[in-house]
């Protein structure tokens, strides 16, 4: 009887097999979890939005608030990579909206109102 030493075919596809069910499991999971995070960086810009407009109100006179091409010629808010949106200034508010196109599933785009006085001032929400 000869030693030999090695694994057999049946061994080999069996454990391709395994790998191939542990990435099929996976692979969702990391693309959702993308998702989330491109979500987090839009709350994240609309949460800069408020500071930079806050800063852009105090330096004016009279006191107003910016758009988004003010807050950036003013050098106080550039979106992040993949975000896109428009702020509509009032003279009492501003409503600032973000979206990012590449998320693939869930919200996609988030609104904050500021000024209204209501509940949801200052609140977040996503759609």
């Amino acid at each position: 009887m000869s030693n030999r030493k090695g694994f057999t075919l049946i061994e080999l596809l069996i454990v391709v097999v395994i790998i191939g069910i542990l990435a099929a499991i996976a692979i969702p999971k990391f693309a959702a979890t993308k998702d989330k995070a491109k979500l987090a960086s839009i709350k994240s810009d609309l949460r800069n939005i408020e500071t930079a407009e806050e800063a852009f109100y105090s330096d004016q006179l009279p006191p107003v608030y910016g758009d988004l091409g003010q807050l950036s010629t003013a050098n106080l808010f550039e979106p992040s990579a993949g975000n896109t949106g428009t702020v509509v200034p009032s003279p009492t508010g501003y409503t600032a909206t973000l979206t990012n196109a590449t998320i693939g599933s869930g919200f996609n785009t988030c609104t904050v109102t500021v000024g209204g006085g209501g509940v949801t001032d200052g609140v977040i929400t996503c759609s």
